[in-house]
């Protein structure tokens, strides 16, 4: 991941009930889970940060870590896949299908890293299917699990492998490397990002409806050309939102004004496009967070205005996650 501040570089899950699937993207080709050498057989947790993503204007482009985390053990065993979830997905089987396993399983073929079994424990707070970044963040706990037990640094084909999964790099560089991220693709596709150092001033506040929104929804909602006019104001408020998310928080009510997206997928969560109108109205920067429906709010303060309805929003001030994904051992290395 080239920088600022220079650092290395389909369907979520099965849920309990639900019918075995294809396991998809990212598991283990022929043999499945293997035993064989290069292997940390103790085992990694893996604490990886929630992100808010496009920022305005910066649609496929911006992502911001915050302070909110999921936390997953990872053991190596004998054979087979098995593991338990609370929180956020407790509802979620951990088998072949999961996420995690599924990034680390396409991490363990990247690296070359034979696993005879893995046991998962995950506690997760970031909520499911809000825009807050939580597949981004499975996707990187796997990778991460699998870059710890292999010995290995994060590196630049570690930002390949999430945002192969996702299909941008947005929320993936920022839960990688902490901080805001500028994600771009070229043809192929290669993905490469630019990590910037938040302003110290910056205090987020998130507010979480109890509903969902399923992002293949919401991208269905918009179209496929927009006018040379939005798109010049796109181009123009994204570069600005950069500035003013490092460097001068006042521009921050103007850069994050958007024709991009957000009006065009209002009618999939009302409430939220009536949250962020009316703090805008009253001059907090308020954008939908990713694909929604919770809001973001870029203050310097950490308040909301009295007169804003947030009924039916649990709010959060949550602080700028700098660090990105951390990994640390646990257990014994029987080696």
């Amino acid at each position: 991941m080239h920088g600022h501040r220079p650092r290395p570089q389909g369907p979520r899950h099965r849920t309990r009930g639900d019918a075995p699937g294809r396991a998809g993207p990212g598991v283990a080709g022929s043999g499945g889970l293997r035993a064989g050498a290069g292997v940390n057989t103790a085992g990694v947790r893996v604490t990886v940060p929630a992100s808010t993503a496009n920022l305005g204007s910066g649609f496929d482009a911006l992502g911001l870590a915050l302070g909110l985390y999921d936390v997953v053990e990872v053991t190596v065993t004998e054979s087979g896949v098995k593991g338990t979830v609370s929180g956020e997905g407790a509802d979620l089987v951990v088998d072949e299908n999961h996420l995690v396993v599924r990034a680390l399983m396409a991490t363990a073929g990247t690296l070359d890293l034979e696993l005879p079994g893995v046991e998962l424990a995950c506690v997760n707070t970031i909520p499911h299917a809000r825009g807050l970044g939580s597949s981004a963040a499975a996707v990187v706990a796997g990778i991460a699990a699998g870059y710890a037990l292999a010995d290995r640094e994060l590196d630049d084909a570690a930002l390949q492998l999430a945002a192969a999964f996702e299909g941008h790099a947005d929320n993936a560089a920022a839960s990688l490397h902490g901080g805001l991220a500028l994600a771009w693709s070229t043809p192929g596709p290669t993905y490469q990002a630019v990590r910037f150092e938040p302003h110290p001033a910056l205090r987020p506040v998130v507010l979480v409806p109890a509903e969902h929104s399923a992002t293949s929804l919401t991208r269905g909602l918009l179209p496929s050309a927009v006018p040379h006019v939005d798109a010049a104001f796109a181009a123009g408020r994204c570069a600005l939102a950069v500035h003013a998310l490092t460097t001068w928080p006042d521009l921050l009510l103007t850069a994050t004004e958007d024709r991009l997206h957000q009006d065009y997928r209002a009618n999939a969560w009302p409430n939220t496009m009536r949250v962020v109108r009316e703090l805008r109205a009253n001059g907090v920067a308020a954008t939908v967070s990713g694909a929604g429906p919770a809001v973001f709010a870029a203050t310097t303060d950490g308040r909301l205005p009295t007169g804003v309805d947030t009924a039916g929003f649990t709010v959060r001030e949550l602080p700028v996650d700098r660090d990105g994904v951390r990994t640390e051992r646990i257990g014994t290395n029987s080696r």
